[in-house]
């Protein structure tokens, strides 16, 4: 999905994955990521929100929670958009400070105690239980809780296994009941996902979900509430957000434009934001019929993933569709053509497609120094951000 932009944009990059990979220091199914290009596009998009006054929650599940790459994040962007429980704690032992919690997944209510002491700016409720359960555990700890309210998405926009959320035509009498609680106060609304990117043009484009949270933060203030925020995430890069602006949000919640691999960026290879990763594996074995097997264990079923390189000869193979109920054992290439110099066992493939990382087993390998023309492996982490033992050099 994103191979010609890296080899046009960051081709530095895919020569450090290859030279990493034959040379055996990372091994096969590792994510290569440049530091520099995540630190680079981080900044880039602080400063355009600074610009046009929003404010941002970064998000790393597609960065496989890694201390490295949160820390370099956080330094443009301090305030963080936490995924679940897992994410919110890694992301706090890395240094950000916690911006929106029950982002996607609400949180467990025997560790609203833990999350709710680390002050974050906002937790996100999908319905009357978790918000009694917020309050309760803010006032144990003697505080107020500011809250969003997670708004349900419109039929056909949401994701599966994302459901939840107060409907619309309910939320007047959600307000009364949430009003009632001594420990909490409803500061914004927000939904999943706000923005996409229009799968012909790539450009980022409001789903009917933004229209529902604005018709929603209308309510909650003709119900009295002084200023709700409105935070709309969901494709958000330095190509959004004059979007969300135009469109009175309050906040993004940048995650792929941190490493240049939204929709867009696989598009249109002039966006600011440089691709900065790559997937490396290796030829496992080849079928009867001529197929390459990849050994795999990072390929991800919503990836778009559609050619590998095979560094050693230059070839570009088209990576074969896998079924849904595909075990991610190995993915198959299309036989090599003759001419092409052959595939043999054992030989780098890279590739560059969408991930989460955090749902995966690979390997993350952050590199360093590439802006500068002197690429280093700074360190080598599992796929939730641990670090190996003696990995850096």
């Amino acid at each position: 999905m994103f191979l010609d932009t890296v080899l046009a944009r960051n081709p530095a990059l895919v020569e450090t994955a290859t030279a990493l990979h034959v040379s055996g220091v990372v091994p096969p199914d590792t994510f290569v990521v440049d530091a520099d290009a995540v630190e680079a596009n981080a900044a880039l998009l602080a400063a355009e929100a600074e610009r046009l006054g929003l404010s941002l929650w970064f998000v790393v599940k597609q960065l496989g929670r890694n201390p490295a790459l949160i820390r370099a994040v956080a330094r443009h962007i301090p305030r963080f958009a936490a995924i679940d429980l897992s994410e919110a704690r890694a992301l706090h032992a890395s240094g950000a400070l916690a911006g929106n919690l029950g982002h996607l997944v609400q949180i467990p209510h025997r560790a609203l105690p833990e999350l709710l002491a680390r002050r974050p700016e906002a937790v996100t409720v999908f319905d009357l239980a978790n918000a009694r359960a917020v309050s309760d555990a803010a006032g144990r700890l003697g505080l107020v809780q500011d809250v969003f309210v997670r708004i349900e998405a419109a039929a056909g926009s949401g994701h599966p296994g994302q459901e939840g959320g107060v409907p619309l035509d309910v939320l007047g009498g959600f307000a009364a009941e949430v009003e009632r609680l001594a420990s909490v106060r409803i500061a914004g609304v927000t939904a999943f996902p706000c923005v996409v990117c229009a799968p012909d043009t790539g450009r980022p484009a409001p789903t009917a979900n933004f229209e529902r949270v604005i018709e929603a933060r209308e309510l909650l203030t003709a119900r009295g509430h002084q200023g709700p925020a409105l935070s709309a995430p969901g494709a958000t890069s330095v190509a959004a957000l004059p979007l969300l602006a135009r469109l009175g949000a309050t906040h993004g919640e940048p995650g792929h434009s941190l490493t240049g691999t939204t929709p867009l960026h696989a598009v249109d290879p002039h966006q600011p934001e440089r691709p900065a990763y790559v997937y490396v594996t290796e030829v496992a074995h080849t079928l009867a019929d001529g197929r390459p097997a990849l050994f795999g264990g990072g390929f991800y079923a919503r990836s778009g993933v559609r050619t590998a390189l095979l560094p050693r000869t230059g070839t570009r193979l088209r990576v074969c569709d896998a079924p849904a109920e595909n075990i991610d054992y190995y993915r198959l290439l299309e036989p090599p053509g003759t001419g092409s110099g052959g595939v043999a066992a054992g030989d780098t493939a890279v590739l560059a497609f969408r991930t989460q990382i955090f749902v995966t087993r690979s390997t993350v390998a952050v590199v360093a120094g590439l802006a500068a023309g002197k690429p280093r492996l700074a360190g080598l982490y599992d796929a939730r951000g641990r670090a190996f033992e003696g990995a850096a050099s």
